[in-house]
């Protein structure tokens, strides 16, 4: 379907409820495993058409958050969907209970049953009002970053805009442009700080309701963690201390001779060449066209995924005034297609959305055929290795993009995937201390971010940028807001990813073939039962 034809229409939550109520009341009363399989299709077709209004929604919201008719659907969703996800619990409530355990497995797989029960861990009518202010609140968050209305280089700039400027290889600019987009986080410092203090202390009433310590059990939960725990992580992120930063530390120190400087200073992270970092030869539209020479060429999948992608407008990546930040990838179940979000702005990061989230995009089109919504994706760590490792997959195309600053940029990107795993830890290890410690004030919890800081980015030093140097930087972590505890997935898929990269470089079709293969079955395996499936490590063990 081609998104520009798809009509939404606001599912009427009433007459949704009667017709899934009977349903479920029917599958309860089955009497063959077939009778069983049957309604359990027909509710999960209903469920999707709800969901998909629901990502339509979204995604015209993240178009323009000003579009009046978007803003109320906003509003609705906000509202409504604690009451579908209620819905939903039922269900998952009458197929634990079913007695046809073995035929659903036998189909449908452990994991499938593993999910099932990380929703009702993760879920309770006891929290559907504090759900809502969640949504309220983190819907705020997505304003405020997007009203960032910004006078630089004569003209109005959102914080997307001035990621272009702020790698320039002049000085000058670089610096005012850092001190631009800091302004506006230290003049909406209070907000910032007053939407998380809420969202912290929302979080730990519902884990309180829900009969746990604090919001971290939960949390783990709401990731559908069926294989790991938060013992685990802290041990991989004492595995990334002791490998990385070293690293790092090493990346740091090249940079600053290739571009001249003593030591790298936060003013100087985004510069990695003195004479310029790599450029884009062409504009929004023809970094597209070259996406498709370069699917085209890379597989008979890849070809047909992005002819699929292009030929329905599933792409609105061009950057405007009151669009959402960021980028992302998501699924639009009925139609059984994907759809990427971006914001071009003539950085690097363009190429970004075309292979990380068109990682995600391959991934949801070559799994698309499975039915079960559940599983039709996997849980967010295995996701984010099908984009990261698209990344490295893309490699051999980059000349299309940069022509001769191709080695710039992979430089660039190799280093910046070392240069993150400390900080992906990082983010991960801030969030366990905030909601072990949900009093915590907004002074203290910049204090934590900031000596947190200092261990996993020994390096980050901010000069005269005062907000920044108390512990601010995360206002801009989107996720830390909107996604809590999902940072370390990132973490997990980078070392997957780097270790794929390797293997490419000794048997790029062997590697392919592990990555096809890891993408077509969805979420039909854990996170580290599909590690393991594939050949890779265990990152929980051995980096």
């Amino acid at each position: 379907m081609d998104f520009n034809k798809i009509i939404y229409t606001r599912p009427d939550y009433d007459t949704y409820k009667e017709n899934i109520t009977l349903y479920i009341s029917e599958l309860k009363n089955t009497r063959t495993f077939e009778e069983f399989d049957n309604l359990f299709n027909k509710i999960n077709k209903l469920r999707d058409k709800v969901q998909t209004m629901k990502v339509y929604s979204e995604i015209r919201y993240s178009i323009n958050t000003k579009d009046s008719f978007y803003e109320k659907e906003n509003v609705y969703w906000d509202e409504k969907s604690p009451l579908y996800d209620s819905l939903d619990n039922i269900f998952y409530r009458a197929v634990l209970g079913s007695t046809y355990k073995i035929n659903i497995i036998e189909k449908y797989g452990q994991q499938y049953y593993r999910l099932l029960n990380c929703r009702l861990k993760s879920f309770s009518d006891k929290i559907i009002y504090l759900l809502q202010k969640e949504n309220i609140l983190m819907s705020q968050y997505t304003r405020l970053l997007a009203s960032a209305k910004i006078l630089f280089d004569n003209k109005i700039c959102n914080l997307s805009d001035l990621s272009i400027y702020m790698s320039s290889n002049d000085e000058k600019i670089r610096r005012s442009s850092i001190k631009a987009h800091t302004s506006f986080f230290e003049e909406n410092e209070d907000k910032f700080d007053s939407i998380f203090d809420q969202l912290v202390k929302i979080r730990h009433e519902m884990a309180k309701r829900m009969g746990y310590e604090n919001f971290i059990e939960l949390a783990y939960y709401r990731m559908d963690r069926t294989d790991y725990n938060p013992k685990m992580v802290d041990q991989l992120r004492k595995n990334v201390r002791e490998t990385y930063i070293s690293q790092v530390n090493k990346i740091y120190k090249n940079q600053a001779k290739r571009i001249g400087v003593d030591k790298i200073s936060y003013y100087d992270e985004k510069l990695d060449f003195l004479e310029g970092n790599a450029k884009l030869v062409g504009d929004g539209n023809y970094i597209i066209e070259q996406g498709k020479i370069m699917y085209s060429q890379m597989s008979n999948e890849s070809k047909e995924f992005y002819d699929f992608l292009t030929n329905n407008n599933l792409f609105d990546v061009e950057a405007r005034e009151s669009k959402a930040m960021g980028g992302y990838c998501t699924f639009l179940n009925s139609y059984r297609e994907p759809f990427i979000f971006g914001n071009f702005n003539g950085s690097v990061d363009d190429i970004d959305v075309l292979t990380h989230e068109a990682g995600h995009a391959l991934q949801m089109y070559l799994s698309r055929e499975i039915k079960v919504p559940e599983l039709l994706f996997p849980t967010l760590d295995t996701c984010e290795i099908h984009s990261m490792s698209m990344e490295f997959f893309t490699y051999p195309w980059m000349k299309l993009f940069f022509g001769e600053d191709e080695e710039k940029y992979k430089t660039y990107h190799y280093e910046s995937a070392i240069k993150f795993l400390p900080y992906g830890c990082l983010v991960d290890h801030f969030q366990h201390e905030i909601y072990k410690n949900p009093n915590m004030s907004p002074v203290q919890r910049k204090n934590k971010w900031r000596e947190l800081e200092k261990i996993y980015m020994p390096n980050r030093d901010y000069q005269d940028l005062d907000l920044l140097d108390r512990g601010g930087y995360w206002f801009r972590q989107g996720h830390i807001y909107k996604d809590p505890f999902y940072y370390i997935d990132y973490v997990l898929a980078q070392l997957c990813a780097l270790e794929l990269y390797e293997l490419m470089q000794v048997d790029y079709k062997k590697a392919w073939s592990i990555y096809i293969k890891m993408c077509k079955v969805g979420g039909e395996y854990s996170f580290i039962e599909l590690v393991e499936n594939s050949g890779l490590k265990n990152p929980f063990k051995e980096i």
